[in-house]
């Protein structure tokens, strides 16, 4: 089994398409083809399912999906422990982030990496808190800052970030615009009239950290709408359609400027909470060393990240 058979199994089992992993690896398709059907007759079993128009991992394709990205993961690690012996800091760091995550601007800090590192390839993944901390756990990312994770569901490192009480956001107009605090033991649905709730998808740590806050006091509500940024979000909450459960920097938005903010008081008032995941089966790799001594000396960490 070599590191590039592995390389080609991944690619395909993250495309799902073999002529598409071949014009990511830059290889023609009968190599391929050729490289995985190597890989399965060494391990005397068919990794993928194929038809004409999808191709699926197996049961055995999934569990050497696992240790296949170890497996690179720990490869570029040691390439890259070598380079930093001689002063380098080169091949890929892939960052994973959320959306708006506090704490951070990924922008700026990896601007700055940049420029300190310029040798350095840098890839970003923008994904949920939960994709970032299966991409962090398998080895696609060399770090991730997300939001709303637990120690229980993480067993590596996690760097706090910020950490800041979620407000309700609703229009101007909206019952409870006049109201510039509300106790969280008082919402209940009975209070809603005609609302919904305006939420992210259930992947993104702001709606983990209001999901969490509402089955914790008790209180049943609809997320009626779905979204997957914040601007959209925002503007659906201005235009009447319901309202939302946030965290306090996204009310300082300018596209938030006309919506009205009510505090949530209470002992059970939902708190988000952004940190940095580290990997815990393996040691951090130079380039991610290195990114993490910037967030941990940047003299402008804001509770805002967008």
């Amino acid at each position: 089994m070599e590191l590039r058979q592995l390389e080609h199994f991944v690619a395909v089992a993250e495309e799902r398409h073999f002529t598409r992993a071949a014009e990511r690896l830059a290889v023609s398709q009968s190599g391929l083809s050729a490289s995985v059907r190597a890989l399965e007759q060494e391990l005397r079993t068919p990794l993928f399912s194929r038809t004409t128009r999808t191709v699926r991992l197996t049961e055995a394709g999934r569990a050497l999906l696992v240790e296949a990205e170890r497996t690179l993961a720990g490869a570029r690690a040691a390439r890259d422990a070598v380079d930093a012996v001689r002063g380098l800091l080169r091949g890929t760091l892939t960052v994973g982030v959320e959306q708006c995550v506090a704490g951070v601007s990924p922008a700026r800090l990896l601007a700055a990496f940049h420029r300190e590192h310029p040798q350095l390839e840098l890839r970003l993944r923008q994904e949920g808190t939960s994709s970032l901390l299966d991409g962090v756990a398998g080895g696609r990312l060399d770090l991730a800052f997300a939001a709303t994770v637990s120690p229980a569901e993480w067993r590596g490192e996690l760097v706090p970030l910020a950490r800041e009480p979620m407000v309700l956001l609703c229009a101007a107009g909206h019952a409870f615009a006049g109201r510039p605090e509300l106790g969280w033991e008082e919402l209940g649905w009975e209070e809603l009239p005609g609302s919904s709730f305006i939420d992210f998808h259930p992947d993104w740590g702001p709606r983990r950290a209001a999901d969490q806050a509402f089955a914790a006091a008790g209180v049943r509500r609809t997320v009626g709408l779905e979204v997957n940024d914040v601007h959209s979000l925002l503007e659906l909450v201005q235009e009447g359609l319901g309202i939302a459960v946030v965290p306090h920097h996204f009310s300082r938005k300018p596209e938030a400027a006309r919506l009205v903010a009510v505090e949530l008081t209470g002992a059970r008032r939902p708190v988000y909470e952004s940190v940095v995941v580290l990997p815990a089966a393996r040691s951090l790799s130079p380039g991610a060393r290195a990114l993490l001594r910037l967030v941990r000396e940047d003299p402008l960490r804001e509770p805002a990240g967008c």
